[in-house]
């Protein structure tokens, strides 16, 4: 019965991934790969690719995925409480929220350059 409870929800996760991805003009599939699912949603949040090595640290993951929420939710319109709680905490809840709700994508903007 537990096993049933953890697929049902580990599908709910990726489907809303999927369409979280989707929204973000990203490929919906990459919801599938494990390394790579981590790359979008970094690009997604306007993170550098080499946070993907922190994902690898024990206990400097938890910090980054947290932060990483709060960016993605803040990309997609919603609170730093939203992304802490819903989309770090419960993402089976809150990645759902973002992938089948009425919230729009906002990609990073690029950083000025330098005066010369």
């Amino acid at each position: 019965m537990i096993q049933i409870l953890y697929l049902a929800i580990l599908v709910v996760i990726i489907v809303g991934l999927w369409k979280v991805f989707t929204k973000a003009g990203q490929p919906g599939w990459g919801a599938l790969i494990p390394i790579y699912n981590i790359y979008l949603w970094l690009k997604i949040a306007g993170k550098p690719v080499w946070w993907l090595v922190l994902f690898l640290i024990p206990l400097v993951n938890i910090v980054v995925a947290i932060l990483v929420a709060i960016d993605v939710a803040k990309r997609f319109g919603k609170s730093t409480v939203f992304g802490v709680v819903l989309v770090g905490l419960f993402g089976f809840i809150g990645i759902p929220i973002l992938g089948f709700g009425d919230a729009v994508y906002t990609p990073p903007t690029a950083a000025p350059a330098p005066a010369a």
